[in-house]
């Protein structure tokens, strides 16, 4: 489970696995496309047989993007072939040292947003409505996303949703898999394996920032959670 603090396009052009977007988990396979706005959390696999692209916003963009994270299922030729040709001259513009490719760059990313907009719409009838129980997952994985760096434990997030520990898991279980103590902790190994690899930040600050109680438990719990201790992480990164 991460969280990105820019808006994000997945485009899945080949293969099939199983992606898990605000707490909920649904497959895809060729021809899908996410989008994920900026703090949602999200998890997806991948295997040798997956092609596909990612495309990052930037923090900063003001091109006009929806607001909230879907999925898509792209069917129709015409449109496959739209995208794979916008994502084509993205990045090649992207890459280019021509005249004015920056303006070029933000036409392109701007007819992406309308890509994006008209098969918002025109998948709406086959849009999934969402079970209470899964209204009730998305509104934790929020949630998660706010408090994975205080430690709170999951018992308090229930009792701020107005459900039961018990309640939450059962739910969590049956939308993507998982308990609601696992989505918390797959969160907080993330960011602890991120700030491991990306950052000089000492293991014992790494374990206070991420409120994990001392930096032992931090190391025992990071690995039982990825097979390794936070300094063999480390180093192998």
């Amino acid at each position: 489970m991460r969280a990105h603090s820019e808006p994000c396009l997945l485009w899945f052009s080949r293969g099939q696995g199983r992606i898990t977007l605000g707490g909920v988990t649904r497959g895809y396979g060729p021809n899908n496309a996410i989008f994920i706005p900026p703090g949602v959390m999200h998890g997806f696999e991948i295997s040798n047989q997956t092609h596909g692209q990612a495309l990052f916003f930037g923090r900063d963009s003001d091109i006009a993007l929806p607001p909230a994270a879907h999925h898509l299922r792209i069917r129709e030729a015409i449109a496959q072939g739209e995208i794979g040709s916008i994502l084509e001259a993205i990045q090649r513009e992207s890459e280019s040292t021509r005249p004015a490719a920056d303006r070029a760059l933000r036409s392109h990313l701007g007819l992406l947003s309308v890509w994006l907009e008209r098969q918002i719409a025109s998948n709406a009838n086959e849009a999934i409505r969402p079970s209470a129980a899964r209204r009730l997952v998305t509104r934790y994985a929020v949630l998660v996303e706010r408090e994975y760096r205080a430690g709170t434990p999951v018992a308090d997030i229930a009792r701020e949703l107005g459900v039961t520990p018990t309640h939450l898991s059962r739910a969590c279980r049956d939308a993507c898999g998982k308990s609601a103590l696992e989505l918390m902790q797959e969160r907080r190994l993330y960011e602890a394996r991120r700030l491991l690899r990306d950052t000089p930040v000492p293991i014992k600050d790494i374990a206070q920032l991420l409120g994990y109680r001392s930096p032992g438990y931090f190391s025992r719990a990071f690995q039982a959670g990825t097979g390794s201790t936070p300094n063999a992480f480390r180093r192998a990164s």
